[in-house]
């Protein structure tokens, strides 16, 4: 089993900053992809941003150019910096990742953490 936990989450003013860190721990053998979701109130999750282990980057049109997704693989973890932060960007952020596990084989597991709130105020 892998455990994502999230951090770094919080109430700030519109123009603001925050960063995001996301651990991973467990049983890992590697990690391919790592990101980066949120789901506002009465919204769908959507996606933010994806890293791939060899550092390419995705990320939605109405976050570019003012997030940052980053990763430090040999601690399982993945960053989102923040900046100019909106009130629409409030939603709660959730850190997904591909786990490679061996369980008598090797497979490819796909895990959520529990969320933080990001809340930006006008």
């Amino acid at each position: 089993q892998v455990q994502l936990v999230e951090s770094g989450g919080g109430l700030v003013q519109a123009g603001g900053s925050l960063r995001l860190s996301c651990l991973a721990s467990g049983s890992i053998f590697s990690i391919n992809a790592m990101g980066w979701y949120r789901q506002a109130p009465g919204a769908q999750r959507e996606l933010v941003a994806t890293i791939t282990s060899g550092g390419s980057t995705k990320s939605a049109d109405s976050v570019k150019g003012r997030f940052t997704i980053s990763r430090d693989n040999a601690k399982n973890t993945v960053y989102l910096q923040m900046n100019s932060l909106k009130p629409e960007d409030t939603a709660v952020y959730y850190c997904n990742a591909e786990v490679l596990e061996y369980r008598g084989g090797y497979y490819t597991y796909r895990y959520w953490g529990q969320g933080t709130q990001v809340t930006v105020s006008s």
